[in-house]
């Protein structure tokens, strides 16, 4: 009986360099112990990919009218697989993130402490073009490489979230690789009152870099239509706003911490908080005034008209 079961719509495996980086990730998942791996979609070579990576496939996933897949469709897949097999924890995770073994260790130490609850952390970023030697002592070869030539990203975006198969019920129809999605699930943890959970002193989660040639113009997501309709079905900006920093607790040293007030997190308090105030306003306002980023901009333009 695995204890997680991992599922992930991957690009297709058509541009070398991404097929490279997705076979890296997968690869590292299915030697991690007490775990289930299956891949969402129908994209080229995937098919291939999962036989050859000795991985579930599961081809019938709902998309949007541009044919990218639904998370809500991923979510539900993932469930019925995870209740035939018994796992007590899913994981949804974009498909260029390695794990490690510290990976599972944190999932057994976080379950033994809460019932419902989200686990995630910040990833490390890292350059990679080839295959990975998975042979030996992989693991502690790879990380010493992220420590001399990897950089900690910051505290926003969330490349994955584990949790008990019991919480997210109920997911809108957001479209995967787009942006807004990832911070409604930090908004519906802490609104359901769930304990989130940032591993990132316990654990290492590597993501090799990558462009945004996939996408129309290699432009970011961010910019990307289907974004602007997960955030619409998120309820709005307040509600994609949600980050790591947003994390009721930290996991350091097999225990659960409450994190340490820092400038952000103080910063974070602050636009919550003017948020609660004015929520009486538009929408646009209410971005205008909450934001902190917003006032930088504001006095930089007013110091520089002087």
């Amino acid at each position: 009986m695995p204890l997680i079961t991992f599922f992930t719509a991957p690009k297709p495996f058509t541009d070398p360099h991404i097929a490279t980086i997705q076979r890296n990730a997968i690869k590292s998942w299915t030697l991690l112990p007490d775990v289930e791996v299956i891949l969402l979609g129908e994209e080229t070579g995937l098919a291939e990919a999962a036989r050859e990576l000795g991985v579930k496939h599961i081809s019938n996933v709902a998309r949007n009218d541009s044919g990218t897949p639904l998370i809500s469709s991923m979510f539900q897949l993932a469930r019925d697989a995870g209740q035939r097999s018994n796992s007590e924890l899913l994981c949804i995770i974009n498909a260029d993130m390695i794990l490690m073994p510290d990976f599972v260790e944190a999932a057994k130490q976080v379950i033994k402490l809460k019932d419902g609850f989200v686990l995630l952390s910040q990833r490390w970023d890292l350059n990679l073009t080839e295959p990975l030697d998975f042979s030996g002592d992989w693991n502690h070869r790879l990380s010493s490489i992220v420590h001399r030539q990897g950089t900690l990203h910051r505290p926003a975006g969330s490349d994955f979230f584990l949790f008990p198969r019991s919480c997210y019920q109920d997911i809108p129809n957001f479209v995967i690789g787009r942006a807004g999605w990832d911070n409604w699930m930090i908004y519906k943890a802490r609104k359901e009152k769930w304990p989130v959970i940032d591993c990132t002193p316990s654990v290492m989660i590597v993501h090799q870099n990558h462009d945004y040639s996939h996408l129309p113009g290699g432009k970011s997501h961010h910019e990307h239509p289907d974004s602007y309709e997960n955030i619409r079905l998120a309820g709005g900006q307040a509600a994609i706003r949600y980050t790591i920093l947003d994390s009721t607790h930290r996991l350091v040293g097999g225990k659960l911490a409450r994190p340490k007030l820092s400038y952000l997190r103080f910063m974070r308090g602050v636009e919550l908080f003017l948020r609660a105030i004015f929520f009486f306003l538009p929408e646009d306002m209410i971005e205008n005034i909450a934001r902190p980023k917003r006032w930088k901009k504001r006095i930089k333009k007013i110091l520089g008209n002087r």
